[in-house]
């Protein structure tokens, strides 16, 4: 089962999240790296619990739509707490 971790970039679904994950790959030509970054849709239960900006681990999964392959997985659980920690102090 292959895994990524990113970070949630859009939470307006229901239950899906829409998940950035980024890496770095080698140009073959002349050995420079460069980040590359792309969006992965996965399902979750409740999409409101989330916030944008929240770590997440994602799974891969049989296909549950025409985009859904990913699931959430594993989520820091305070991450969300100290955002929202953060705006309140603010």
């Amino acid at each position: 089962m292959r895994t990524k971790s990113g970070i949630i970039h859009s939470n307006k679904m229901q239950k899906t999240l829409v998940v950035m994950v980024n890496s770095y790959k080698n140009h073959p030509k002349y050995k420079k790296r460069f980040k590359v970054s792309k969006k992965f849709y996965a399902h979750v239960d409740d999409a409101s619990a989330y916030t944008i900006g929240d770590p997440v681990t994602i799974a891969e999964t049989k296909p549950l739509s025409k985009l859904k392959r990913w699931k959430v997985v594993e989520t820091p659980s305070n991450a969300s707490k100290e955002r929202k920690a953060e705006n309140v102090t603010a």
